[in-house]
């Protein structure tokens, strides 16, 4: 146990704990909302359209139509380095998840054609339902050693369809190694901090441009309250036990079928707690069955990018620009929104446009040079 840690997972929990007071009460003084309506409208809609790129390279690296191309070389009898040379290459278009993706995709895009209320959802069960009867063919192979799993749901015993208990991980705080290194407890905090404020401020902006929820100025009406049940839901979260509640950027995909209200969420918080007695059957789905519906989406939030100005103020061009292109690059929906406003802020300093540059996004550039200095240090 590194430090003194015998549970790390306990001190994660308890730097999600103080991490979503923080939020609580940055939402309670409008820091996060100012934030929000604060970015400028360009860079909006680059996060937008980085978002769709970032869940558009989700799918296709779930399916298998993206991979790395790191191999190994042997360098002597007992050690071998990996190497890379372009870093993604083109998967197996002969596997069976590659094709079956493929098909999904071409299927969502038929029916959104024709009008089908809820293609998304039908392409994913449909490819399911394909790579069930691959399975059954022989075509698709199961291999858990390469995490390959069975496509049909297993009711084996009472327990699969029992929801487990939260017992085990219910307020498991370490507050005494807090006391005991709270130096190194805040630096756990500030990366928490920073990666949710970011990915949650870039989901929110990504989610609601799509809806056509931004007002003529490109502000989020009552964008206080989505945070704050936010920040409540990561104190909920740390406390039950788990990783952090923040807004899921997949969420994209019930807007694109035209979820707009509270009791959207509502029904879908409802499915879920139905899918805790379901578990078999959704964990059977494939991470190639969602694929599909993610690169659709991706594509949907790319439109964004015919709202933005590739002309004009170079800081609100590159800005925007760099936001699109660091999420998926980077693989980080926080880093593409810190490259991305960095890249606005140092221009308009440059160029002398000092009035056009709100206090925040002054604060935000502090934030995102500490963040840099603690990956350098």
């Amino acid at each position: 146990a590194e430090q003194g840690i015998t549970d790390p997972w306990k001190v994660a929990l308890t730097a999600i704990l103080v991490e979503g007071i923080i939020f609580i009460i940055l939402s309670l003084f409008k820091f996060r909302e100012t934030l929000v309506n604060s970015i400028p409208t360009n860079l909006k809609f680059g996060i937008t359209a980085g978002i769709g790129l970032f869940i558009t390279i989700i799918g296709l690296k779930g399916a298998g139509i993206v991979t790395s191309d790191a191999f190994a070389v042997s360098i002597s009898e007992t050690e071998a380095i990996a190497v890379s040379s372009t870093l993604v290459q083109l998967g197996n278009l002969a596997s069976p998840q590659v094709v079956l993706a493929f098909v999904g995709l071409i299927a969502i895009a038929a029916m959104s054609h024709f009008k089908i209320k809820g293609s998304i959802l039908w392409g994913i069960l449909l490819t399911w339902i394909l790579g069930i009867v691959a399975q059954l063919a022989g075509w698709y192979q199961v291999d858990i050693d390469n995490q390959v799993y069975s496509l049909i749901p297993s009711f084996d015993g009472v327990k699969d369809i029992i929801p487990p208990s939260v017992a085990p991980t219910f307020l498991q705080f370490n507050f005494e190694y807090v006391a005991k290194n709270l130096l190194n407890f805040v630096v756990v905090v500030f990366a928490f901090l920073f990666v949710d404020l970011f990915d949650t401020v870039g989901t929110l902006v990504g989610v609601a441009s799509k809806g056509d929820m931004l007002d003529e100025n490109g502000k989020l009406p009552r964008a206080g309250r989505a945070l704050l049940s936010d920040a409540v839901g990561t104190v909920a979260g740390a406390c039950l036990g788990t990783s952090t509640v923040t807004s899921y950027v997949e969420s994209s995909a019930g807007v694109a079928e035209g979820g707009r209200t509270g009791l959207t969420a509502v029904t879908t918080a409802a499915m879920f707690i139905i899918a805790l007695f379901l578990s078999p059957i959704f964990l059977a789905i494939p991470a190639f069955a969602t694929a599909p519906a993610l690169i659709f989406v991706g594509l949907l939030m790319m439109s964004a990018v015919l709202k933005m100005k590739f002309e004009g103020d170079m800081a609100d061009v590159l800005g925007g620009f760099m936001a699109i292109i660091m999420m998926p690059f980077t693989y980080s929906i926080a880093n593409g929104i810190m490259f991305g406003i960095l890249t606005w802020v140092i221009l308009k300093l440059i160029t002398g446009k000092f009035r056009d540059i709100h206090p925040i996004m002054y604060v935000c550039a502090v934030l995102f040079a500490i963040r840099i200095a603690t990956i350098i240090l």
